[in-house]
């Protein structure tokens, strides 16, 4: 029995789940499981990296104490953030994405290179936290000097974990720097806001051994983890998902990049996959419900939540994507601004968010048949957000689509696929 490890990292966990087959089945087993989160320093949101280095280390040890011979493992986590490198050194603090550090220097980076041109270069929709942005802040805060490397987070632990710096093609891509047309970071781009061009090294595909710790083969696998979710869902030809978490990552397979007008207008995205394009839109996702219940109602089970939404009667909605929710120091005070009047009660807070979320799957299903001139019948939904019945029942009616709610691990399940299939290759 060949034994392999997914180490699967979002904003609020991290998983190690080891993976086997046995009959011709994928087995998996999680051994491992550690808290993720922000942390404030110096007025700045940041990735504590050193904590989420030494839970990558201690759960491997963990998988090696049930399992003394793992074949490979490979890392997967969130996009776009990264840490800066002098040699081998770490330059900290590791920003993460909900910082506001780039709304200053967005307008300059468009002064550059206006939005149309970046997205007919890259097909990558507009975020305020895409590397591009970070990075450009970096270089106007004087970051940038003497740095040897970047590092977006998966590949960097990888490196920490064996030595080896690599650059994988699907979660550079989320970035805003990669060509649509060449798969690998746009000279042009680079050149405009005078970014140092050693930094940007050639980009390595999903399957790739890059070193080993341990005994054990370190491999790229899709290290962006809705790249890796995409590849773990059993679908039946090309139809509808969503990667349900703190975001919710709604698309389609497609075999090459989107970047027309009508892409560009509704913002989509055209980001790596696995030998294929993923069209897909950003929605704040479990986010809203997430910090509303902390903010709220921090020990009321989930059941009980979605119960008493079902039975409200508040019926306005919001833009779930309007950037007031990304980062606010109070998510009630967020809904409250976006309401004509505020709900009478709790219940009405979530009811309201489950309806908008919804609301904005709907709105983005539209815009891809348009776009791409099909019609799915369709939508398969993993993640944790596919083991809320309410939602799910919410996004059938909303959208007309046949919805297939997976409550799997998707994104480890995928790590692991890939993993897998090029041991078998070999």
């Amino acid at each position: 029995m060949k034994y392999y490890l997914a180490i699967d990292i979002g904003a609020s966990s991290g998983r190690h789940i080891v993976g086997w087959r046995e009959k011709g089945e994928l087995q998996t087993r999680e051994v491992y499981r550690f808290p993720n989160g922000v942390t404030e320093r110096d007025g700045h949101l940041t990735w504590d990296v050193e904590a989420l280095e030494g839970h990558v280390r201690a759960g491997i040890e963990e998988a090696l104490k049930l399992y003394p011979r793992i074949e490979s493992l490979s890392i997967d986590t969130w996009g776009v953030d990264y840490v800066l490198l002098k040699g081998d050194d770490p330059m900290l603090p590791c920003y993460a994405y909900r910082d506001g550090r780039t709304e200053a220097v967005i307008e300059k980076v468009h002064e550059k290179m206006p939005f149309a041109e970046l997205y007919r270069r890259t097909g990558i929709q507009y975020q305020p936290f895409n590397t591009i942005y970070q990075l450009y802040a970096d270089k106007l805060a004087g970051r940038l000097d003497a740095v040897t490397d970047f590092q977006l987070i998966p590949e960097y632990l990888l490196y920490r974990l064996c030595g080896v710096k690599s650059h994988e093609y699907t979660n550079a891509t989320t970035g805003g720097m990669v060509s649509a047309a060449t798969g690998e970071y746009d000279p042009g781009i680079i050149e405009a806001l005078g970014l140092p061009k050693g930094l940007f090294q050639p980009l390595q595909q999903p399957g790739t051994v890059i070193g080993e710790y341990k005994g054990i083969r370190v491999m790229l696998c899709a290290t962006h983890d809705t790249g890796s979710a995409v590849e773990g869902i059993p679908m039946e030809g090309d139809q509808l998902y969503i990667s349900s978490g703190t975001w919710s990552l709604l698309g389609v397979k497609v075999p090459r990049p989107i970047t027309d007008a009508g892409s560009l207008a509704a913002n989509y995205s055209n980001e790596g996959g696995v030998g294929y394009t993923r069209y897909q839109k950003n929605i704040m996702g479990m986010w809203l419900v997430n910090r509303l219940r902390s903010e709220l109602c921090p020990d009321t089970p989930w059941s009980e939540i979605t119960a008493e939404a079902e039975q409200k009667r508040f019926d306005h909605l919001v833009d779930a994507n309007d950037p007031i929710f990304l980062a606010p120091e109070s998510m009630k005070a967020a809904f409250d601004a976006r309401l004509p009047h505020p709900p009478k009660c709790v219940g009405g807070y979530f009811r309201c968010a489950y309806r908008s979320l919804a609301q904005g799957y709907r709105q983005a299903i539209e815009e891809i048949e348009g776009n791409t001139g099909k019609v799915y019948e369709k939508l398969y939904i993993v993640g944790g957000g596919a083991k809320n019945q309410y939602l799910n029942r919410l996004t059938a009616e909303a959208t007309g689509k046949q919805v297939i709610a997976l409550p799997i691990e998707a994104t480890a399940i995928g790590n692991l696929m890939i993993q897998m299939k090029e041991d078998t290759a070999c």
